[in-house]
């Protein structure tokens, strides 16, 4: 299935309130999303049939949709049941899920005050963001020509679709020259994040990660910050100059996709995964599979 595209898959999608049959889940192409961006979305993970940290994707689905000025038309309890729902009614318990929301095609031009807004919910098989082979030895990754710009020129606590855009032109440039991945800078030159991922660095067992004043501030990013502080490993947050990064000796990513990554090198920088990145790597695992955590034990 996984190589099927995925206007062509079979399954269910939650749509507008409603479970429609995969296939038809469509939307006009003058839908106002489509074309000025009006769109935000979450990105989760279901283990063992579980959808991690739920709630607080609703709530920042929510948030992010009033950052750009619309309201989507369901609670957070509601959002969190339609996932449920979805998650079951396709049968899987290990699964990514994507809610999206959007204003709709009743009228076109920036302002679109009066459009429906449109809520959708789609689940599937996603085993590893990255390719297995990198993640045991480390992603490579490449210096994005694009910078994560001044959060006075964009709504940066938002996981709205617009902001991807130069995500995808950067991880498409860095796939092209042989990278698994792009490390973006800020409009200041600070490290700031991957393309779909935040950035950790470790030197002398203490935890460095960019602070996240221009970017989105992931929930697995908090989550693994949690969990380093529970193991009682320090984490600084703070800005991180380029030039930094060849004093430090590990490095990961994180993200729902991502989960917990290591990385090899970031274009002539390189970096040995070892202790507390294999140590997170299992807490965060731990952290998501309770249930097999306790078995194991």
């Amino acid at each position: 299935m996984s190589g099927e595209p995925f206007d062509k898959r079979d399954g269910w999608i939650w749509m507008d309130g409603a479970l429609v049959p995969w296939q038809d889940a469509k939307l006009h192409v003058l839908s106002h999303g489509l074309h000025y961006a009006s769109c935000v979305f979450e990105g989760e993970r279901a283990y063992g049939g579980t959808i991690f940290k739920s709630t607080q994707h609703s709530e920042r689905l929510k948030l992010s949709a009033e950052m750009l000025d619309f309201t989507i038309p369901y609670s957070i309890e509601e959002i969190d049941a339609a996932k449920k729902l979805t998650l079951e009614k396709n049968n899987l318990v290990d699964a990514y899920v994507r809610p999206v929301a959007w204003r709709g095609s009743e009228m076109m031009g920036v302002s679109a005050q009066h459009n429906k807004i449109h809520l959708a919910i789609g689940v599937w098989e996603w085993p590893s963001y990255f390719d297995p082979e990198q993640r045991t030895k480390g992603l490579r990754l490449d210096l994005a020509e694009f910078r994560r710009p001044d959060p006075a020129t964009i709504p940066c606590k938002a996981k709205a679709a617009g902001l991807y855009m130069i995500c995808t032109i950067s991880k498409h440039k860095a796939e092209r020259r042989g990278f698994a991945d792009a490390m973006m800078l800020d409009y200041r030159g600070y490290v700031a994040e991957c393309t779909g991922a935040n950035i950790f660095f470790v030197k002398d067992g203490v935890i460095h990660t960019p602070k996240p004043d221009c970017f989105l501030d992931g929930i697995t990013r908090r989550t693994v910050i949690e969990l380093a502080q529970r193991h009682g490993i320090e984490v600084v947050e703070r800005h991180i100059l380029p030039e930094e990064l060849a004093g430090f000796t590990e490095c990961f990513v994180t993200g729902t996709a991502a989960e917990v990554t290591p990385v090899g090198e970031i274009a002539d920088w390189k970096f040995t995964p070892s202790g507390i990145t294999h140590q997170l790597m299992d807490a965060y695992t731990a952290e998501t599979h309770p249930k097999s955590a306790a078995a194991a034990a």
